[in-house]
């Protein structure tokens, strides 16, 4: 990522919907931004947590994203 003066990332997946991936972390308690919106609608916004939860995120992404 290049260098930000933000304290998030917006994110997509090539071939997963970002709202499938929002309604999943959502059920595991994991919150991100989702925009319903034109030009915003495949798009996750993350804000940067703590080490552990950022963690979470990754290891659950890893598991959902290999299924």
């Amino acid at each position: 990522f290049p260098d930000s003066m933000t304290n998030f990332i917006l994110v997509t997946h090539e071939r997963v919907p970002a709202r499938a991936i929002f309604d999943a972390l959502k059920k595991e308690q994991i919150y991100v931004r989702y925009f319903d919106q034109p030009r915003l609608s495949n798009y996750l916004r993350i804000s940067i947590g703590t080490r552990e939860e950022m963690e979470e995120l990754f290891a659950f992404l890893e598991k959902y994203l290999a299924e």
